[in-house]
């Protein structure tokens, strides 16, 4: 299906961000509220129309649909599409960000520059997840980065600035990488590919039904290193064990809003870039790292889940809890079978809006006392009983008590890394023991026990604003919980599509060796 939709699902907050930078005037009270309004209708609208791209998007055709292009500048392609694997993340996203400006609605500091900041980085989000060339999927990729740096920045914490400089740098670098990797593989395009295949050097784009980069096979260990350039971006970005050390100073530091973009949807970058370049463009790579990827996993899940059992502040514990949960992503997709990417996506789709909802119920009882500290708190289910129904819910949910969907796809991807390796799913079991411990103590310092603290004793329970913020989050957690068909059906197809295309580019790989040593 030939249409602009999907340009217009991308750049619609960009353009709204733009009428707010050149037609709202004045730093009062009216022009931020015009601006938080704005910004809410925006994303709004941005959700209804990407409704109407999922309502008539057919799982069963595993090509990539809606696609939108036209040429570039220097012969580049702009494509967009998208497939099973990319509509439930840009479902995601489109989800996500209405309610995001809404628990903003208490800023008042520069409130035009700060929906700005959201609009344009809601536009570069969906670009990285229907970009379907290597360049452009780049430029969004690394554009993303400037509007969660200013966001941390400046409507930030204390220690705003060390942790913004952090963020952008750690994730910066790493994406150096896989720039120097694409010249090396542009560069290498057109000279070696299984079955003798020409490529030209201006054809960059990517996908199911366009095999001009799908099982590219570079000569000697150079694939390797390409896989490895790749690796460390989209490892950055998730983040892994042990490049994940931007990700908690970001969290603590950053307002309540961006710690749920930065949980929620920009982590999931990192994944998805494992999916869609590093197994289809390097799979004899992916097989060469893939031991060593489960392990770095299982000792993630184990070690920041340790990490978390002595944080003393709420946000850095949930940030650690995150990188736990991120491994059991990666160690699903390095699986390379079925049910472990089936597993990782559903994982990540599931921790997105429960991540997101325990940072804002962090954020709910910040607004009230300004201290995420623990031990600042304790009994609040004596003055905020609805708070702690939600609390409980989501900390629950954390762990991945079945019912929700935090449970399906931990066990999917455990189910499936153990037919694999038993011994990395065993140590990474471990981790959901401890998963439990970290959530129910916070649950137990902060929710529980009598309510002794006087700072305490005036706090009010949530307002009809936050609740009707989390009602979604708690009904998407529970639907997923109970049904999990509605994203296994949507992203089935799709991921057998990938991993067969994986199992035939490392069997051809293999023949290709076979042959060159039976010629010698």
């Amino acid at each position: 299906m030939d249409t602009h939709l999907l340009s217009i699902i991308t750049f619609v907050p960009a353009f709204a961000a733009l009428i707010l930078a050149v037609f709202l005037r004045g730093d009062d009270a009216a022009a931020g509220r015009n601006a938080k309004w704005l910004a809410f209708i925006t994303t709004t609208v941005t959700f209804l129309i990407s409704l109407f791209v999922l309502f008539e998007f057919d799982p069963a055709n595993t090509d990539f649909q809606f696609v939108d292009e036209a040429d570039w500048l220097l012969g580049l392609k702009y494509r967009l599409g998208v497939d099973g694997i990319s509509i439930l993340f840009v479902m995601l996203t489109t989800f996500m960000m209405p309610l995001v400006i809404a628990a903003s609605w208490n800023v008042e500091h520069r409130v035009k520059e700060y929906m700005i900041a959201f609009l344009l980085l809601e536009t570069l989000m969906l670009g990285v997840f229907m970009a379907l060339d290597l360049v452009l999927f780049y430029l969004f990729f690394e554009a993303g980065l400037i509007p969660m740096f200013l966001i941390i920045g400046i409507w930030g914490g204390k220690e705003r600035i060390y942790a913004s400089f952090k963020f952008f740098l750690y994730t910066f670098l790493g994406s150096v990488l896989m720039l120097v990797a694409m010249v090396a593989m542009f560069t290498e395009a057109g000279t070696t590919c299984i079955g003798g295949c020409e490529i030209s050097l201006l054809t960059h784009n990517f996908g199911s039904e366009s095999f001009e980069l799908l099982g590219i096979q570079v000569v000697g260990g150079m694939q390797t290193l390409m896989f490895l350039a790749f690796f460390a971006s989209f490892a950055v970005k998730m983040p892994m064990w042990p490049v994940h050390t931007w990700l908690p100073d970001a969290h603590v530091q950053a307002p309540t809003a961006g710690s749920v973009v930065l949980a929620a949807i920009l982590l999931k970058m990192g994944g998805y870039g494992f999916l869609r370049f590093s197994l289809p463009m390097f799979p004899v790579g992916a097989e060469v790292m893939t031991p060593l990827i489960l392990w770095m996993s299982a000792i993630a899940i184990v070690y920041t889940s340790l990490v978390a059992l002595v944080q003393q502040d709420m946000k850095k514990l949930i940030a650690y809890s995150s990188v736990a949960h991120m491994g059991f992503v990666t160690m699903g997709i390095f699986a390379a079978n079925q049910q472990g990417i089936d597993g990782a996506i559903f994982q990540m789709i599931s921790h997105g809006f429960i991540s997101g909802a325990l940072f804002l119920s962090v954020g709910v009882i910040y607004d009230r006392m300004h201290t995420r500290e623990i031990d600042a708190y304790g009994g609040l289910v004596n003055r905020m009983p609805a708070y702690a129904m939600v609390f409980m819910f989501f900390t629950m949910a954390n762990v991945g008590l079945p019912g929700t969907s935090g449970f399906v796809g931990e066990f999917l991807t455990l189910m499936a890394t153990f037919q694999v390796n038993t011994w990395v799913a065993a140590v990474a079991t471990t981790g959901v023991i401890f998963s439990a411990a970290y959530a129910l103590w916070l649950y137990r310092r902060v929710v529980m026990g009598d309510l002794i603290k006087e700072s305490l004793k005036a706090i009010t329970d949530m307002t009809a604003r936050e609740k009707w913020i989390i009602a979604p989050l708690v009904a998407m957690t529970l639907i997923l919980g109970v049904y999990p068909a509605l994203v296994l059906d949507m992203i089935g197809p799709s991921v057998a599509a990938l991993v067969d295309n994986y199992d035939m580019a490392l069997e051809a790989a293999e023949a290709a060796v076979q042959t060159a040593d039976a010629s010698h």
